[in-house]
């Protein structure tokens, strides 16, 4: 039964990266569209929160296999 709860522990940790990850790539483009000249900007905190994201859901999914 541990098992089955990590498998879906881990899905739910990939899907939730992956709807944060597309959440903020469309609120970054919403923004570059209001202000052209801040693109440097929001696309160095886009890359950068979208990578704490992914190492979130890395660090769940290592859990996950471990547990």
């Amino acid at each position: 039964m541990t098992g089955s709860i990590a498998v879906l522990g881990m899905g739910l940790a990939v899907v939730g990266a992956g709807i944060g990850i597309g959440l903020i790539g469309s609120k970054a483009m919403e923004a570059i569209a209001r202000q052209p000249e801040a693109v440097g900007d929001i696309r160095s905190n886009m890359i950068l929160t979208a990578a704490l994201i992914e190492g979130v859901a890395l660090i769940a999914l290592v859990l996950g296999f471990i547990s």
